[in-house]
């Protein structure tokens, strides 16, 4: 199955962590997120690994300086 992709560098950053919970919370066990971000994400991370627990697997894909890749899978 094809992730669906969120693009936060396209979007303002004070809704940024609104759409992504939003996007996140929509996903069914198996889906995958492909999240693209220009920056490392930590408090996200952090705020993700505290609401959903082992439930959301977080796994990089590419990590450069202005250009992050992330997947999150729902358990």
């Amino acid at each position: 199955m094809e992730p669906h992709i969120f693009d936060a560098r396209g979007i303002a950053r004070r809704f940024r962590h609104a759409a992504f919970f939003g996007a996140l919370g929509m996903l069914e066990s198996g889906e995958t997120m492909r999240f693209y971000n220009d920056h490392d994400p930590l408090p996200l991370l952090a705020k993700v690994s505290s609401l959903f627990g082992p439930q959301v697997v977080v796994e990089y894909q590419d990590k450069q300086p202005g250009s992050v890749v992330i997947d999150f899978h729902i358990t």
